[in-house]
């Protein structure tokens, strides 16, 4: 089965490409078919953001397509920034500023805990779908730590690692991330 990446995101085609590695004829990401959707993801949850690229991308092509909309929920802050973990500090979106709101958002909270979700959507040209969902938790850092990865992966320390996602080499976080196990519980399914 051939398969393609809805997502512009470089980071996360690169983390989904690694993954999936050898379990699929071919994978493509939307550049490599001259594919340029960027659909507004308008849902309240994840399921129904990734399903939005999903379809989106779908239009396009002939192939299956995989989508996944992840986020960041902090205990402390009622599950924020959640769906809303891309753009947490508003246009134009950064990685810095949304790391910076974060902290800003979490001074004086004992209670750091956090955890990293991911809803995966697996779209057939048919029109049927399989869903894989994962989380990992962790806690939120004062500061950041470590120069790898991207997003809020230098404040977010992986309970299971020890160390922070920024800190970890692609293989570790790959083995325990969010994203990696919604994909295997996406392959489970089929």
């Amino acid at each position: 089965m051939e398969l393609v990446i809805a997502s512009n995101n470089k980071h996360k085609v690169k983390e989904i490409r690694a993954i999936l590695s050898g379990k699929f004829e071919r994978i493509y990401a939307l550049a490599d078919l001259g594919i340029s959707v960027d659909p507004e993801e308008t849902a309240p949850d994840f399921y129904g953001n990734a399903m939005i690229k999903a379809k989106a991308v779908a239009a396009f092509t002939d192939k299956a397509v995989i989508a996944d909309d992840s986020g960041l929920e902090v205990m402390c802050l009622n599950g924020e920034p959640g769906v809303h973990s891309a753009r947490y500090a508003g246009e134009p979106c950064s990685d810095q500023r949304n790391n910076q709101k974060l902290l800003e958002n979490m001074v004086g909270k004992p209670d750091r805990r956090a955890r990293f979700v991911t809803t995966m959507v697996l779209l057939f040209p048919n029109g049927k779908s399989l869903v894989g969902l994962g989380e990992v938790k962790g806690h939120i850092l004062e500061k950041e730590k470590g120069e790898n990865g991207f997003g809020y992966d230098p404040l977010f320390y992986a309970d299971e690692l020890g160390k922070t996602f920024g800190e970890s080499s692609d293989e570790e976080k790959n083995r325990v991330s969010h994203r990696s196990r919604a994909l295997n519980d996406l392959l489970e399914k089929l």
